[in-house]
């Protein structure tokens, strides 16, 4: 408790401190050293300028023991000259105009920032603020308007993102010439962000589509591992995966990196079976690459390439092995500003300055020294006059006007915003007070045309229209290259439409005129599927024949489909053919040989009812019942020619008929046999003692018993044709190439009836004949007609599991076979041996021979 009352004096303190504070505006102290505009103007409005004038820097390690001195840029970039010199160019034009902005000058503030991000942020900050040391005992205030209104700038991605989410929550537009990372079109994080050159996602699928339209489906990517590359092969990825293109490899590197990565992602390249490389690099990186890769001879590759090096000559120049010959990719459309040209070349606005940026690009580009060296004799004296006529480097090369295009419209969105906020006519109300916010509102909403004719606005993302040129790399004769425009993308068109090539021959990899080929698996002909390899890309397959009675019909078909039930596949797979139909026909063998020997058997039972009927008034005859003979002899002829009614394409009316002539032809013949069998029997029984038996069994009661036999299987078959009768049907299981025109049961019920009623009756046949197999040779023909239903049986006991197991039109040729088998059991069995006795015995043809009894023989 003792503390209290320190602590509370300690509360009072503060609150007072904090009162006291907000009754004084802060004083402002700058930390660090003040950022200094390589090249300024002063003017009623000024636009800030960041281009990075060197591309690096020199490292030098820091003990940390003193303050770390600045940055000390090398290399210096021509190509960013020539942008700031168009800024230049566009302000000078417009501060020379009556028509927009009269009255109002146009002043710049320009920094170099060496490609280094940091320093970037610091000149954004510069930009941002009066960059002007403020002592600690100043009275100046903190809170103050920004030093310019807008900035163009910068050239690359990953600046631009860390410019844009700096000065972002202040509003300032930036407005990039060549900053196309699909990332900066998100407005939640940079809002401030403008620019007049395509986003990346457009670029992405144009190289995408231009990929696929050339069939290469196994590419290799390398991209630069920043913004730039990072988003852009995103994107491209994901665009190449739904046109089915796949990724071997994607590599990235970056142009600080230590050789040994750079040499990592050669290796790649060296071990990869792609043949096409998708380059989403920057001009610098590329660089890099370039030299890298002509140490290793790394040729024969077709490269595909951003439009951030394809149609860049400094590329080109350094390429002097011809990696990149025949390299094709999408750039901006080319176009021309008038004036510029000169205006670039002419570098007297530049020489007013004399500062140490213009004495540095003046050396370099004259190869010369102001103050020249006694101990260094290697470069004469620059007097300031030299003339550019005759000097071929990359600063008087105008191959990128695409781009200086873009800064010059960046400049000139900026002015027509000015116009519209200063209400300019013939002159411009110059009390109204700019704020970035208003500028950036107008900028958005700008819609004009350049002096060439070229419409200039921004969607809602602040990106213009995408549109690019497909250029392709031709080497000359004298090693330079021709940038050669091949075809265009217009992103505004249906995707179909999108990419047009022009009917022009393309030059590729090693001045070949043939498209490489770069696919992991060759396409799969017609009469294959693709089957994926397990652990590769989907472009990674085997190709697998179809299966039987399956088909494809065109290139990379996924799966085979099956042919209809009426066709088959053919040898190639390709297409589908109708089956054949087969039946057992009257043109093949096996219906010729079962026709044969149906007929054969029509005439042999012919010829023996002629001997029969010759013979009719003999003993033989009449003692075997004659009337039984002739019904019989005729049921068998009949059966033999009920056989081919089995032969030939299956009908509705043939099926019917084949299965009922059967069945009743069969009864017939065996009600005759049945009634003769029974005729010897009573014959028999009637010479015993007592027994008049045959009264019974005479000519009316033969003739009633076979009616009555035959009646009942015509019943069946009536039932059977009127509930469900035969039909003819296609048979497609038992053979996949062939269909099977048979006649299909329809009642099964039916057909079993019928046979199963023709077997009853021989076995009631085949007992009564066993029963008078002991009657008096000379009498008796019971023996045979028991031989001839044993044979009978035999055959038909045999048909029932053969006719079940053959397939298609061999059950029918085992049906027919089995109906000429048992009648010519029974032809044979039960007349041939009275043929003989009858053309060959005669002798024995006789009244008396017919009643003697001799010894009894038994079997």
């Amino acid at each position: 408790m003792q503390g209290w009352p320190e602590l509370g004096c300690a509360l009072l303190q503060l609150v007072f401190l904090v009162s006291f504070s907000q009754t004084e505006e802060p004083l402002c102290v700058q930390i660090g050293d003040p950022e200094i505009a390589q090249l300024s103007q002063d003017g009623d409005i000024v636009l800030g300028g960041i281009f990075y004038f060197h591309s690096s820097w020199k490292n030098r390690e820091d003990m940390y023991t003193q303050k770390p001195l600045a940055l000390q840029c090398i290399s210096l970039n021509f190509r960013e000259f020539q942008f700031a010199q168009t800024m230049l160019f566009a302000i000078e034009e417009i501060n020379n105009s009556t028509d927009l902005l009269p009255g109002v000058s146009l002043g710049y503030s320009i920094y170099d920032t060496c490609g280094s991000i940091p320093k970037t942020i610091k000149v954004a900050l510069a930009l941002n603020n009066d960059n002007v040391n403020t002592s600690s005992n100043s009275d100046a205030p903190c809170t103050k308007p920004v030093q310019v209104q807008a900035i163009v700038g910068e050239t690359s991605s990953s600046p631009s993102t860390a410019i844009g989410s700096l000065i972002g929550p202040f509003h300032i537009p930036l407005i990039s010439h060549f900053a196309t990372c699909a990332c900066l079109s998100d407005k939640t994080k940079y809002p401030s962000f403008l620019r007049t050159i395509p986003s990346d996602y457009y670029q992405s699928r144009a190289l995408a589509q231009l990929v696929k339209h050339f069939g290469w489906t196994w590419v290799g990517a390398v991209r630069t591992n920043d913004d730039y590359g990072n988003n852009g092969m995103a994107t491209f990825t994901e665009t190449a995966e739904q046109l089915g293109i796949c990724l071997e490899y994607s590599v990235s590197f970056f142009r600080t990196d230590s050789t040994e990565k750079i040499q990592k992602v050669i290796k790649t390249i060296q071990a990869s079976t792609s043949k096409v490389i998708v380059a989403f690099v920057s001009h610098l990186d590329m660089d890099v690459l370039i030299h890298e890769m002509s140490n290793y001879n790394l040729t024969g590759y077709q490269w595909v390439g951003s439009e951030s090096w394809i149609s860049d000559s400094q590329i080109a120049a350094v390429d002097k092995n011809h990696v990149l010959d025949g390299a094709i990719g999408v750039s901006i459309p080319n176009t021309h500003v008038s004036g510029l040209r000169e205006f670039i070349l002419d570098v007297r606005p530049l020489r007013s300055l004399n500062n140490d940026l213009y004495k540095e690009f003046w050396e370099t580009l004259f190869s010369c020294k102001f103050k020249q060296e006694k101990s260094d004799g290697n470069y004469r004296e620059c007097t300031g006059h030299e003339d550019l006529t005759g000097v071929e480097n990359s600063f008087t090369d105008m191959s990128l006007m695409p781009i200086f295009n873009n800064v010059y419209k960046g400049v000139y969105a900026v002015a027509h915003a000015l116009h519209d906020i200063l209400g300019c006519d013939k002159t411009c109300n110059n009390n109204v007070q700019l704020d970035p916010f208003t500028i950036l509102q107008h900028i958005q909403k700008i819609h004009f045309k350049t002096k060439e004719g070229e419409e200039v606005y921004f969607n809602e993302n602040g990106d213009p229209a995408a549109k690019y040129e497909v250029i392709n790399w031709q080497p000359r004769e004298n090693g330079s290259v021709d940038f050669i425009t091949v075809g265009v993308y217009d992103a505004s068109l249906p995707f179909d439409e999108q990419l047009k090539l022009q009917n022009k021959s393309i030059l590729w990899s090693q001045s070949s005129k043939q498209v490489p080929v770069s696919v992991c698996s060759e396409k799969c002909p017609p009469g294959t599927r693709k089957v994926l390899q397990k652990g590769k890309p989907v472009c990674c397959h085997d190709c697998i024949g179809c299966a039987e009675g399956e088909m494809s019909n065109m290139t990379d078909a996924v799966t085979c489909v099956r042919c209809p039930p009426e066709s088959w596949s053919n040898e190639r797979r390709d297409a589908c053919i109708k089956k054949e139909a087969v039946f057992l026909s009257y043109d093949e063998i096996m219906g010729i040989l079962l026709t044969a020997a149906s007929l054969f058997g029509t005439c042999i039972t012919a010829i023996v009812t002629i001997i029969f009927y010759r013979n009719r008034k003999t003993p033989l005859v009449r003692a075997n019942n004659s009337e039984l003979s002739f019904l019989l002899l005729f049921s068998l002829t009949l059966c033999f020619l009920c056989s081919l009614t089995f032969i030939g394409q299956p009908s509705t009316w043939s099926c019917m008929l084949r299965h009922t002539a059967f069945g009743i032809t069969f009864v017939l013949c065996l009600s005759c046999v049945l009634g003769k069998t029974m005729v010897v029997l009573m014959a028999f029984k009637a010479t015993l003692p007592g027994r008049n038996v045959m009264k019974w069994f005479g000519p009316t009661q033969q003739r009633l018993s076979v009616l009555g036999f035959t009646l009942v299987q015509v019943i069946i078959c009536i039932l059977w044709l009127s509930i469900s009768p035969p039909f003819p049907s296609k048979n497609f299981k038992e053979f996949k190439e062939k269909i099977i025109l048979e006649c299909a049961l329809g009642s099964a019920v039916g057909f079993w009836s019928v046979l199963g009623y023709i077997g009853l009756l021989a076995v009631l046949c085949f007992v009564f004949a066993f029963l008078a197999r002991k009657l008096p040779d000379n009498f008796n023909e019971a023996k045979f007609i028991t031989f001839s239903m044993l044979i009978f049986c035999a055959v038909w006991i045999t048909f029932i599991p053969a006719y079940v197991s053959s397939p298609g039109n061999f059950s029918v040729a085992v049906e027919i076979f089995a109906i000429l088998a048992s009648t010519f059991g029974l032809l044979i069995c039960i007349f041939i041996p009275k043929c003989y006795i009858m053309l060959l015995k005669p002798e024995k043809n006789t009244k008396k021979h017919m009643m003697g009894k001799g010894p009894q023989k038994t079997f």
